[in-house]
């Protein structure tokens, strides 16, 4: 996979999208029981020139998490990591994964959207009793 395009085609074979625009997109991931869970796909670029894919996905209220939880939580992922961000003005702990395009297939990228859809959403559901945020 060389291209968001290309990105975006294979997400839409599988979701409809609830965002679209150059070089971000949003959908929303089904889960068991009827769950939802809001995935985001960007593009980024570094200083070098590198072009990664980004995915990512909105987890809990900051408030309501550790900093201290997050680094924990990091040091055990092996794909995925927590990060902040905020979602209309309220500061979110959110997960996310950078993928870089020389070394992405479709087969990976489904399977960081499946892991971190299941994952945010696992966590959700620990930290706020089952409410859904995203």
């Amino acid at each position: 996979m060389e291209t968001f395009a290309e990105a975006r085609e294979f997400i839409l074979k599988y979701h409809e999208l609830v965002h679209d625009e150059p070089f971000i997109i949003g959908f929303e991931f089904e889960l068991d029981g009827g769950r939802k869970q809001s995935m985001f796909v960007a593009e980024l670029n570094s200083e070098d020139g590198h072009r990664y894919l980004r995915i990512e996905t909105t987890v809990v209220p900051m408030a309501r998490f550790s900093a201290e939880k997050c680094m924990r939580i990091n040091q055990m992922q092996r794909v995925g990591y927590l990060a902040a961000g905020d979602l209309d003005g309220t500061p979110y702990v959110k997960m996310c994964e950078n993928m870089a395009y020389r070394t992405l297939d479709l087969n990976e990228l489904r399977y960081v959207i499946e892991t971190i859809a299941r994952r945010a959403d696992h966590f959700e559901d620990i930290i706020d009793d089952g409410d859904d945020f995203s």
